[in-house]
């Protein structure tokens, strides 16, 4: 007797104790008789939105590389996703044909949802769009009406129709409506049963939700302005829920890119972390003399207050700890500087790896080639991710002093001001003028104590101000 190959099917309702051994014709699809019935298998599978960091629970697609229709083999990028740091190109795992994109550019999904559906041959495509549609009629709604016409195509709506007696008005959908198309409907209250769809095979896009929503009447967002005002004094209190609050009349509302995103999550953690700060004068009238004789070889002055600091915190390895979970704390053995960076729509950290080891010529290299990286969005999770402790710089902007936000799972993050001519007194009365520089240190409390934080501080003052050690 005959043994069947293994299954291609990725249908989770596919098991190997329900297939009989026998022939399988060649083509895309399995055909099995059983009990009189013929049961069909695609070889659909679904393009998933992967997680590019472990800070990611959403990605938003940047661009398509294939498009619908197109045939793509294993390996081939076919995807741009920004993740919550970078944009990255995603590759197939498989070889076929992408028959239907759920999530189109300019829109976001979470991670693990599906993103696109991909056919192993023409023949699959109908099939794919159709598992599309159920993809898109499974979402939750709340609103549309089942269609009288698509009833049989699409199994899934017509359990809402007892509860919506104008079914007949809804027969003009047609289109499938992408996630965030929903997600837009919902918001804006548009009936996604009324909305004719201008994307590919009809899809509903958010551009259709924004075309409907401006021809909306405007008179169910007035009672939710108008209810705020009997209860002004608890409105104060409800700031978490503001996506929920009217607009500033006159206001534009602008959302959250990815990266902005990601920032304000791990701003609203830090609050949760018990910090503590402490600030320090150190005088730089050396490191200044340094930096002037470097600074033609390409060296910054980030990179030798990086250096410093990694060669600080090798002798005060608390303050290059972290506590993740709460319970307990771990000592790094890798000491790894991260820089906040300014970027266009964010704030990005690269990291200086092993700082500690590299001299001040080899950071310099190795930030400026960071740098450029995070310019174009390029960094790799590993080059932004593996932080054990932050440095963020603003002495350039000639600010004398700030606090920095504690990054999540880092024990410390410094704060460095400008340094600036400051009348000095020594320990006999005498007066002089030398450059000062203000530094302030955010710390985890769980784990870096006052004492701890001071010791480093000094270490750091003392590599700083006599700055010979830097040069080895």
């Amino acid at each position: 007797m005959a043994t069947a190959p293994a299954p291609l099917s990725l249908s989770a309702s596919t098991l190997p104790a329900r297939l009989r051994a026998g022939a399988v014709p060649a083509g895309a699809r399995w055909r099995q008789a059983r009990r009189g019935r013929m049961v069909v298998r695609a070889k659909i599978r679904e393009i998933f939105m992967p997680a590019l960091s472990s800070t990611m629970t959403e990605g938003k697609i940047v661009s398509w590389s294939a498009g619908e229709g197109d045939r793509v083999s294993k390996g081939d990028a076919v995807v741009v996703v920004e993740s919550d740091k970078a944009d990255m190109d995603v590759e197939t795992f498989h070889d076929g044909i992408v028959a239907a994109v759920l999530v189109q550019a300019g829109e976001s999904a979470p991670v693990g949802a599906p993103i696109a559906l991909l056919a192993e041959s023409e023949e699959e495509v109908p099939l794919a769009l159709a598992k599309a549609q159920e993809l898109s009629n499974g979402q939750p709604q709340q609103a549309p009406p089942a269609p009288t016409e698509d009833a049989a195509a699409a199994p899934p709506p017509p359990p809402p129709a007892p509860a919506t007696p104008p079914a007949p008005v809804s027969a003009g959908t047609k289109g499938i409506a992408s996630p965030h198309a929903k997600k837009l409907a919902k918001q804006h209250r548009v009936d996604l049963a009324k909305v004719t769809g201008t994307g590919p095979y009809g899809r509903i896009t958010p551009a259709d939700i924004e075309a409907a929503a401006r021809i909306q009447p405007k008179s169910k967002p007035a009672p939710a302005a108008a209810a705020p005002p009997p209860v002004a004094a608890p409105s104060v209190g409800a700031v978490p829920q503001a996506a929920v609050l009217p607009p500033v009349p006159g206001a534009t509302v602008v959302p959250f890119t990815t990266m902005q995103a990601a920032v304000s999550k791990n701003m609203v953690e830090s609050l949760a972390v018990p910090a503590f700060r402490v600030g320090y004068p150190i005088v730089t009238d050396k490191l200044d003399e340094l930096y002037e004789k470097v600074k033609p070889k390409g060296v910054t002055m980030t990179v030798l207050l990086a250096k410093a600091a990694a060669m600080a915190l090798a002798q005060h390895p608390v303050v290059n700890a972290s506590c993740r979970d709460g319970k307990s704390f771990t000592y790094n053995s890798n000491i790894n500087i991260a820089v906040a960076v300014a970027i266009d729509g964010g704030l990005i950290t690269p990291v200086l790896q092993d700082a500690d080891k590299l001299d001040i010529y080899l950071l310099s290299q190795n930030w400026k080639d960071l740098v450029k990286k995070a310019r174009a969005k390029q960094l790799q999770p590993n080059e932004y991710s593996s932080g054990t402790f932050t440095l963020s710089n603003l002495g350039m902007f000639g600010v004398d002093r700030f606090d920095a936000i504690l990054p999540p799972g880092q024990g410390a993050i410094m704060a460095v001001g400008a340094s600036k001519p400051t009348v000095v007194a020594d320990k006999d009365g005498f007066f002089s003028v030398k450059n000062k520089m203000l530094v302030n240190v955010t710390a985890d409390h769980r784990i870096v104590y006052g004492a701890d934080l001071a010791a480093f501080l000094q270490t750091f003052a003392k590599i700083v101000e006599d700055p010979e050690s830097l040069t080895l």
